[in-house]
């Protein structure tokens, strides 16, 4: 990628005050007590008494995809620039997106081991999210070419202990009170699950609007040159679920719901982790001192409102699928 592209993809340095960081926080924890209420302790029951699929999609999105990520990243060498892939990576490390259950039952999925898929990998997030942003984050700096960024990026460092935290205050405490308002008001519960669904969506498209605000010029520069990247690791992620689905031969639900679940992460905490924790970033790449590399910003963001699309895409996809065979 030319310099100067880099330098205007890096120049979108977005900063929040406290104040507005932690409007995100409530909102965003609101959104994932909206996704709990969608899940039900009997739904674990149903699920693990055959834990194929939650095991092949476990592997799908928290192994497979960070894994598949690195090499595309490496793969696409001067392509991309190192906080663009950084981007990637921490797309990849993140959970399952929490408009996936609602994706999946527009798919005619098996929406309880969407529910399941999506618990799991939330859960996991406080661990996996970190380790894999950090493991694959260090060994691209290993064994990509950086000669123009020497002496300017040292080795990748995360403060375990403060993301730790910050996940489960985002996601741990909403997670929990969501499912025990399903299984103790199970009728409330129902009621509020579309609004929080469709709060979701509104959500992320107000965070992302607020991001480029102040940048938009440079945004609307550089988007052409990561559509094409964003629509490639999204396409990634929506075949490593259905080719592992395939590989272990796995009903057609549940080849579905892999495909969805790992081709829709939640992009919207990478966003919020970003902009809620910009010492982390600027720790590794201190030219950005008092904010988050544009690059980084501007592909998590993007993969946000391109999954959605790619997402229905996929869903219309299959009902036309089931169109075609139920006319046979």
């Amino acid at each position: 990628m030319e310099p100067h592209i880099v330098q205007q993809l890096d120049s979108i340095n977005v900063t929040l005050n406290a104040g507005g960081m932690n409007t995100i926080n409530i909102v965003l924890a609101f959104v994932m007590f909206g996704v709990a209420l969608g899940i039900k302790p009997r739904m674990f029951a149903e699920v693990f008494k055959k834990p194929k699929s939650v095991l092949v999609g476990m592997g799908s999105q928290l192994i497979v995809l960070p894994l598949f990520t690195f090499l595309l990243a490496w793969a696409l060498g001067p392509a991309v620039s190192f906080s663009m892939a950084m981007g990637m990576i921490l797309v990849a490390a993140c959970p399952g997106g929490n408009i996936s259950n609602f994706i999946s039952s527009l798919s005619k999925a098996n929406v309880e081991l969407s529910v399941s898929l999506t618990a799991i990998s939330t859960a996991l997030a406080m661990l996996m999210t970190p380790f894999n942003f950090w493991f694959y984050g260090n060994l691209y700096i290993k064994v990509a070419d950086l000669s123009s960024f020497v002496g300017q990026v040292p080795n990748l460092h995360i403060p375990f202990w403060d993301v730790f935290k910050t996940i489960v205050i985002l996601l741990g405490i909403p997670l929990t009170l969501g499912i025990l308002t399903a299984h103790f008001l199970p009728r409330a519960a129902e009621k509020l699950k579309k609004p929080f669904q469709w709060f979701s969506l509104l959500f992320f498209i107000a965070m992302v609007v607020l991001s480029f605000m102040g940048n938009i010029d440079a945004f609307l520069k550089c988007v052409k040159y990561i559509f094409l990247i964003v629509l490639l690791h999204n396409a990634l992620a929506l075949c490593i679920g259905y080719c592992n689905g395939s590989l272990f031969r796995l009903p057609d639900r549940d080849r579905r719901t892999l495909t969805i679940e790992t081709g829709i992460q939640n992009s919207g905490l990478g966003l919020a982790l970003m902009l809620g924790a910009n010492q982390i970033f600027s720790g590794f790449m201190p030219q950005y001192p008092h904010g988050v590399p544009g690059g980084m910003l501007v592909i998590t963001a993007w993969w946000g409102i391109w999954h959605i699309i790619a997402g229905l895409s996929v869903a219309g996809f299959f009902n036309l699928k089931d169109r075609k065979r139920a006319g046979r």
